[in-house]
This record gives structure tokens, C-alpha cells and sequence, in this order.
């Protein structure tokens, strides 16, 4: 876990308490990982918002994606620095007991992206709704064939995994648990299910493995663009990329550029500047007048397809690289 300042965390903690007698808000951004270009994105929207308004943010990440423990340690840095506001985006209900701990001292914390119990509000996609959108894509782009489905998810048991799977197999028209469930649905349609961790070389291998289960798999589920290019790679190794219809969420632009290649058939476009800025905005908010933000803002998301299917709204690559977060 690394501060994005160049300051120890003592004279951290001296410059925040100069901008507190200086009225400047102090804002923690608390992401899963400093490198995914889905939390580069987040930052910046975070930077530029607080520079806008006058606050001061703190940021650091966890060291992969589902580091409770480094997320943990930076609440209580940010809180001992002055924050009065956290915006995290959280790799697991391991932080709760923090949260409320930090809450209990009057700090407003706010989650982004990733819903966890007990925060004062969420800012996010929604999910559910962008597993949905890809799921019916992929069921008109099959055009009636019969379906073998793989499945790379997050890891067990978070809820941004299963509200994006299950969306999913409900916009395929599978049996699926609705979005405040964090288990996965199953159906003898989906053949294999394993868990990517959000993460290319881990797609891969998770492709590799199921295509050892069923070598027959048309249609793939990705929890996002990272998975999704992992699972081409298996699929491209194995020559059956031409075969297999792959599915995303994301809308990064790596993600967008792979839509527009072929790799990805379609991905679900979500706004993690949006997101980001929105929660800088509370903080200030909360700082100089004391309301706290509640409940839950969809940030949006678009369905953006490489090549549009009839009775599906979708927007085209073009749309999705001038809205796209990453490396453009």
C-alpha cells in the first residue's frame, strides 16, 4: 500500500492539520489497486475535483485486488491525517469493523464502486443492470444456438461478481438471484465457473482450465476487459478464438479497443471519473456543512458492441473511445 504524496505520514498528518486551520477539507480516496486503469481513472477524477473545490485528497490502494488488510491500514492513516471523509472502493467486508469504528468518530464514508455494509452512501454502477445489458447481447449475438457458457468471475462471495454474474445470466434468460445477492447463480448452461480475479494472467488460466472441462464453450462471461483478454489468449492459443463469443464489463479503453478488434463481442461501459468526482464533491459538502451524503447514485453505465444486434440497444466502439478511461 503506498500514499500517492511524497510525504511521510507524520508531516502527512502536519500539512492536513494546516489545511484544517486553513478551512481546507481533507478527502481520503482509498482504491483496490493503483494500477487497474479503471482506479487510475478513479484518482484523477478525484485530483482534479479536489483541486476544483479546494480540498485536499489523500490517496492509496491495496497491493491486489481483495487486500482488506492495505485498505485498512489507510483508513486509519488518513483518519490520524485529518480526513473527515473516505471514499473507498472496497475489496472486502474485512473493513467494516474500521468503517464503523472511523464512522463512530464523526468520519463520513462513502463507497465507490463496490457496495459494503454500513457505509453512509454508494456511488456506482450498477452493476446488476451491466451484467444484464451483456447478457442479452450475448444471447442475440448466439442467434439460437445452443449455449455452453464459461464464466471467469471475481472471487467468492463480492458482491460487485455476483451482481454482474447474475445480471448477467438474467439478461441470458437463465435462472438468476436478483442484485442483492452475493452468490453466484448456476445452471447446466454455464459448464465451467472460475474465478479470474479480475486479472489477465489469471483469465488465461481459468480459459485454459475450462476449455480442459468443455473444449465445446461458444459463449464467455468475464467480469472484466483484463479477464476478458486473458480468456482470448487461451481461447487464441487453443484456435478456437473464432468460435466464441466473449463478453465484458469495464469500458476502459483497452477494453473498448479490444471491442473494436473483435476480441470482446461486447462490454458495459461504466464512469469511474464520474464516481470519483461525485464523492469529492460530498466531501466537501459534508466538511463545510456538516450533511452527510446517503443512499445510492447510479454513476450510468452503456452497452458499447462491436457489432450491433437487433433488439439490443448498444453504442458503437467510436462512442466508446471518446468516453473511455485508460490510456486512450
Amino acid at each position: 500500500m503506498k500514499f500517492a504524496s511524497t510525504l511521510t505520514l507524520s508531516a502527512l498528518a502536519l500539512a492536513t492539520s494546516a489545511a484544517f486551520a486553513a478551512g481546507e477539507p481533507v478527502i481520503g480516496l482509498i482504491t483496490k489497486t493503483e494500477t487497474n486503469p479503471f482506479f487510475v481513472k478513479m484518482k484523477e477524477g478525484a485530483e482534479a475535483e479536489a483541486k476544483k473545490m479546494g480540498a485536499k485528497l489523500l490517496t492509496a490502494a491495496g497491493k491486489q485486488d481483495g487486500d482488506t488488510a492495505g485498505q485498512i491500514a489507510a483508513i486509519e492513516n488518513m483518519v490520524s491525517a485529518g480526513a473527515k471523509t473516505i471514499l473507498i472502493t472496497s475489496s472486502g467486508d474485512a473493513i467494516i469493523p474500521t468503517v464503523k469504528k472511523v464512522q463512530a468518530k464523526g468520519v463520513q464514508v462513502i463507497a465507490l464502486d463496490s457496495p459494503f455494509e454500513g457505509a453512509d452512501a454508494l456511488f456506482a454502477t450498477d452493476n446488476y443492470k451491466a451484467g444484464v445489458l451483456i447478457g442479452q447481447y450475448a444471447k442475440a449475438a448466439l442467434g439460437g444456438k445452443a449455449p455452453v457458457i464459461a464464466t471467469l468471475d471475481l472471487f467468492p462471495g463480492h458482491p460487485v461478481g455476483a451482481q454482474r454474474h447474475n445480471g448477467f445470466m438474467k439478461g441470458f434468460g437463465l435462472p438468476a438471484a436478483d442484485a442483492k445477492s452475493n452468490e453466484l447463480s448456476k445452471d447446466p448452461a454455464v459448464t465451467c465457473m472460475a474465478d479470474s480475479f479480475g486479472d489477465a494472467a489469471k483469465g488465461q488460466t481459468a480459459m485454459e482450465n475450462c476449455l480442459q472441462k468443455n473444449p465445446n464453450i461458444n459463449l464467455v462471461y468475464t467480469i472484466n476487459e483484463p479477464a476478458a483478454a486473458g480468456a482470448y489468449n487461451a481461447l487464441k492459443k487453443a484456435g478456437k478464438e473464432k468460435n466464441v463469443t466473449i463478453v465484458s464489463v469495464d469500458g476502459g479503453c483497452q477494453g473498448i479497443r479490444d471491442t473494436a478488434a473483435g476480441i470482446i463481442a461486447a462490454t458495459s461501459q461504466q464512469y469511474p471519473l464520474k464516481m470519483a468526482a461525485m464523492g469529492v464533491a460530498a466531501g466537501v459538502e459534508y466538511a463545510k456543512g456538516g450533511k452527510k451524503a446517503s443512499g445510492y447514485v447510479d454513476t450510468g453505465v452503456t452497452l458499447i458492441a462491436g457489432k450491433p444486434v437487433a433488439g439490443v440497444d448498444s453504442k458503437d466502439t467510436k462512442v466508446g473511445l471518446d468516453l473511455c478511461w485508460g490510456n486512450k
